[in-house]
């Protein structure tokens, strides 16, 4: 019997740079790194076009380095380096079995990666290659959140995907309050309204405005991406209230 086709043929999965340490408290633990790409690979070879967006929280954070006296502008740069270095560790997972992979970053070194263009991010996933954008918008003041949302829109996603460490939204954080509510569905004016911390809001105004759903679910659980595409994974979806 032939499987399902996934739910969206496009879309771009948002992880934080926190997602890819497992266990330890800083830097990049591989075994981790190569649970999260045997995901994308699966959704990959299932039919999805996948382009990325990736933290660098498990590196540095701008508003850390800020707060302890690096000059904000700074501070968010060096975060922005911290994703290049995410992107090509994860891009040399992926690679290893075998799905090609391009990194295009918003700050131009030719030297390890493409720069960010537009149409030829779009012509590597057509032709089947998963593309991870890297250092953010290439501004300071802007979050991995909003990079994720903008390259969505420009990248013709049909859904952003957010890997977190939980299994979808919830009214608090499940692992400090054991009676939060887990929600479902949201409209994006719901998750504005109550300010639940699942994307800043400029990022989930971005999705709005262009009508593109925000999928959030676990990145941790084993074979969660791949039951999310074909729509039988554990998440909760914020789109528009019909």
């Amino acid at each position: 019997m032939a499987s399902a086709p996934p739910k969206f043929s496009r879309i771009l999965l948002k992880i934080s740079g926190e997602a890819l340490m497992g266990s330890a408290s800083y830097g990049i633990d591989i075994d981790t790194v190569e649970h999260i790409a045997t995901d994308v690979a699966d959704a990959v070879r299932g039919g999805t076009q996948i382009c990325l967006v990736i933290g660098g929280g498990n590196i540095f954070r701008g508003l850390a380095g800020a707060a302890k006296g690096i000059e904000r502008a700074t501070a968010d740069y060096i975060g922005m380096l911290a994703t290049v270095m995410n992107a090509l560790a994860v891009q040399a997972v992926l690679e290893r079995m075998e799905i090609a992979t391009r990194v295009q970053s918003a700050i131009p070194m030719e030297t390890v990666c493409e720069p960010y263009i537009r149409r030829r991010a779009i012509r590597h996933m057509e032709k089947g290659r998963v593309v991870i954008f890297a250092a953010g918008t290439g501004n300071p003041f802007f979050t991995t959140d909003t990079a994720a949302a903008l390259r969505a829109v420009e990248m013709n996603c049909q859904a952003m995907l957010k890997g977190t460490q939980v299994d979808g939204v919830y009214s608090a954080d499940p692992k400090k309050v054991p009676t939060a509510e887990r929600y479902e569905s949201l409209s994006y004016h719901e998750v504005l309204a109550r300010d639940l911390k699942v994307m800043d809001a400029s990022a989930v105004s971005l999705a709005r405005e262009n009508r593109i759903p925000i999928v959030v679910f676990s990145i941790h659980d084993r074979g969660a991406l791949p039951a999310v595409l074909s729509g039988r994974g554990r998440c909760t979806v914020i789109e528009e209230r019909r």
